[in-house]
């Protein structure tokens, strides 16, 4: 379980996990104070409708809406999930939250303090634990549970199955220290990211042993020390209900219990309506919804201008009535069901609108980052020049406008890997690429070799496989139509024919005029007519093999033209969010479930930017063929089309991706580059695709944290060769990497000092963003429908929910919408 399998890029040793699934992956900055020369970049506030503890009611229920219950509750496992860390988070000490700003803060509850206090000949910090904090069983929190999680995360026991050891594998000792309540912990060699271990803090009843620790916390948590404790889980309910912890010793919880409800993200608007749930993650048409249902709260009963109905003119009504009115019977009949069905349909609509009037949508900036990923292991894109073609061919600002424009959140295109904006260290990186440029990006096309004409060029030489075969199939059918050719035409005409089909056509056919000017001009008329003939039929193969090579798509469904433009939709659901292991139990979401979040079903593979007719209608082989990539104008070189394999999920809550991945296959046609854009199913994307390198363009996301020199490492590591000749690439999906990079991640990582190890993550930075295999576009957006009379709960940014202060405002908890019913 310590590695993930991925068929052509195995785990080292996996430094990192994913988190978020519901797409994000995490890389926050830092603690410490900012340098001269940082940006003063401001991060979007969090949106949780704050209030102090005495203005919350005690008592009552929430219901929070999650994607699935947790696969296991042990955070440390490879198939932990966000539900994992979500939930946790309410029940298991968490040493150093994230505060608002993305910074480690000390938390209070479990520890009096916790620093350095010896460096040479070797680190040594001392923890001083909060002398009221106990397990749910009554015992203290001590040395024996920091000692028995390091034994069993450090890495040097495989009976353990950790998806992690970032940072454990570094301590040499951990001792108690004056008394019970004082954790020493050694280190045998300096860990800048110290803050990062012990959270979230397992008892030693789970971490003692490889049973305990594999098995025992799967499915439940016997011993807690949070606010909560874990009642109960229902399978057939789909829930896990948390109680007030009696023996909790800081602020008491507000809430009797709080339920977390697996709800999918098609279902939420009506979880929400029918009062199923309180706070839930939404996507940009339910946000819609809810705005709509409080505008229209005064209404007066008056019929609503959106939803089911709303499209139908007068003159279609009147029609609809007529119909139903008239003597023809059975169109009668059919015209009354249909408005029977409306009239239901509109009815129902009508009462859902009426209880979203009780939610609130709470909105900030998720703590992650949607970026392009260019996978340059093999193909083009293994030439840096023309991945940093592809990256001056973006317009960065545009597409994140695309995405978080319409949802009034600012649209910036974010400027690290990193860091994100409004976290200390954060400094835009990406001069060291270059602004978008299309004339800079086509130079340095160029300079790799791809031309307008280099599509028509032949190889320079025979390949093995695959592309020896493509070879072998263009001249066996260019030896075809040359005996065709010589069967009909004489021995002038096969020579023009052989000229034609050597590319030459308009300039040698005048030369060859010039050179047969003694014929007669009916022979030289019969001759412009044969190469004529043969020119349309050589451009008709051309048509019918790409034909062939397209196979079945479907037309309207990959916005070629002549079908509807996609949607412009910020949709703060779609789920592409790897995140680092550590974090994953800061943030949560396992790295193999993330694509389970991005919807249903997956469309047949489609190529971009081609004619196409009504939205749906399928285009089998042998019907009207794409147009040949060379008729496009599209680079090539050595006979071969400059062309990428452009692959996005294909669900319902992914369209803000696809629209951002169709804007980005306009950008590279107008360089020259073509993409092959294929949407494949929510369950395949990552695991499938992205994990296993099967793609040269992708967009996910990954997760902000406050540790990048620990989380970011495996992420940007520079791929090590296998011995059975594949790629050991950790999380480096994009196989680009650098043994400086390495070197700079390495430094940080033993950097005790802040500043200096926040200066090295900003060189390291520029040295990505150099190497053009990520792009980051935009920091993903956060919306969160809220009942309206909660406080302390919505999009929290970069901060931990503090669960004990989440409640219903005065006395309002009585009639919460948990409690209503239908």
């Amino acid at each position: 379980m310590s590695h993930v399998g991925v068929p052509r890029g195995t785990v080292r040793k996996r430094r990192s996990l994913a988190l978020l699934t519901a797409g994000v992956l995490t890389i926050p900055v830092l603690a410490g104070c900012s340098s001269g020369d940082e940006e003063t970049a401001r991060g979007v506030p969090q949106d949780i409708a704050p209030a102090a503890r005495e203005t919350v009611a005690d008592g009552s229920t929430v219901n929070w809406a999650v994607d699935a219950l947790p696969a296991t509750f042990n955070a440390f496992q490879a198939d932990a999930d966000s539900a994992t860390t979500r939930i946790t988070g309410a029940l298991l000490p968490t040493l150093f939250p994230m505060d608002r700003t993305g910074q480690p803060k000390l938390n209070p509850d479990y520890l009096e303090s916790a620093k350095v206090i010896e460096r040479e000949p070797k680190q040594v910090v001392l923890y001083k634990l909060n002398q009221q904090a106990v397990w749910s069983d009554g015992r203290e929190i001590g040395a024996p549970d920091f000692v028995a999680q390091w034994r069993a995360l450090r890495g040097k026991d495989s009976a353990f199955w950790t998806a992690r050891n970032a940072g454990y594998e570094r301590i040499e000792k951990i001792e108690r220290g004056a008394d019970d309540l004082q954790v020493r912990v050694t280190f045998s060699k300096p860990y800048a990211d110290w803050r990062a271990l012990f959270s979230p803090l397992y008892p030693k009843e789970i971490t003692g042993s490889p049973d305990a620790f594999n098995d025992g916390a799967r499915t439940t948590l016997k011993n807690t020390a949070g606010p909560f404790v874990l009642r109960s889980v229902s399978k057939s309910k789909g829930t896990v209900t948390l109680a007030r912890n009696p023996r909790w010793w800081g602020d008491r919880a507000k809430l009797d219990t709080l339920v977390f409800r697996a709800v999918a993200a098609k279902d939420r608007t009506q979880a929400l309506a029918d009062g199923t749930v309180d706070v839930a993650d939404i996507d940009a048409a339910t946000a819609d919804r809810i705005t709509l249902a409080r505008r229209d709260r005064g209404n007066n009963g008056q019929p609503l201008n959106h939803g089911p109905g709303s499209e139908i003119t007068p003159a279609q009504a009147l029609r609809s009535w007529a119909q139903a009115h008239g003597s023809d019977e059975d169109a009668a009949e059919i015209a009354q069901a249909a408005r029977e069905k409306n009239r239901k349909a509109v009815v129902a609509y009508a009462a859902e609108q009426k209880a979203l009037r009780d939610f609130a949508v709470r909105k900030s900036l998720e703590p992650a980052y949607t970026q392009l990923a260019l996978n340059g292991e093999s193909g083009p894109l293994a030439d840096d020049r023309v991945r940093r073609a592809v990256a001056r061919a973006l317009d960065r600002e545009e597409l994140a406008r695309t995405v978080l424009g319409p949802l009034g959140l600012p649209a910036e295109p974010l400027g690290s890997h990193l860091a994100l904006a409004g976290q200390p260290g954060y400094k835009d990186g990406s001069g060291a690429l270059g602004e978008q440029n299309t004339k800079e990006a086509q130079a340095l096309l160029a300079d790799a070799g791809w031309t307008r004409g280099g599509a028509a060029e032949p190889p320079k030489d025979t390949k093995a496989g695959s592309e020896a075969e493509k070879k072998d199939g263009k001249d066996g059918k260019d030896a075809e139509a040359d005996a065709e050719k010589k069967t009909t035409d004489d021995a002038e005409a096969d020579k023009d024919s052989e000229e034609e089909t050597d590319k030459d056509s308009t300039d040698k056919a005048d030369r060859d005029g010039t050179d047969k000017a003694d014929k007669d001009s009916a022979d030289n008329e019969a001759a412009e007519r044969k190469k004529a003939d043969q020119a349309s039929a050589d451009r008709d193969s051309e048509d019918s093999a790409a034909s062939r090579d397209e196979g079945l798509y479907i037309v309207g469904d990959d916005n070629k033209p002549g079908a509807p433009a996609p949607a412009t939709v910020g949709s703060a659901s779609a789920v592409h969010v790897l995140a680092p292991a550590r974090t994953a139990a800061v943030q949560g979401t396992a790295l193999l479930r993330q694509a389970g979040l991005l919807g249903e079903h997956g469309a047949v593979a489609a190529t971009d930017k081609q004619p196409g007719g009504a939205a749906g209608a399928y285009a089998p082989v042998g019907t009207a063929a794409p147009a040949p990539a060379a008729a496009k104008g599209q680079l090539g070189k050595d006979g071969k089309t400059l062309t990428l394999r452009f692959v996005l999920p294909s669900g319902p809550g992914s369209q803000s991706l696809r629209s951002v991945g169709d804007k980005i296959a306009v950008m590279l046609e107008k360089i020259g580059i073509g993409t092959e854009i294929t949407k494949v199913p929510d369950e395949s994307y990552f695991k499938d695709h992205i994990a296993s390198g099967v793609y040269d363009l992708a967009l996910y996301s990954w997760p902000a944290t406050a540790y990048p020199a620990t989380d970011g490492r495996p992420i940007y590591a520079k791929p090590e060769p296998a011995t059975d000749g594949s790629l050991l690439v950790e999380q480096n999906y994009t196989r680009v990497g650098t043994d400086h990079i390495d070197q700079l991640f390495d430094k940080a990582a033993a950097e005790l000092d802040e500043k200096a190890a926040r200066e090295l993550m900003k060189q390291a930075d520029a040295r990505i963003w150099a190497a053009a295999g990520s792009i980051p576009l935009f920091q993903r957006p956060q919306l969160v429908a809220v009942d309206k009379k909660l406080a302390n709960v919505g999009a929290f940014g970069f901060a931990a929910p503090r669960y004990q202060d989440i409640g219903f405002k005065n006395r309002q908890a009585a009639g919460s919408p948990a409690d209503r019913k239908k």
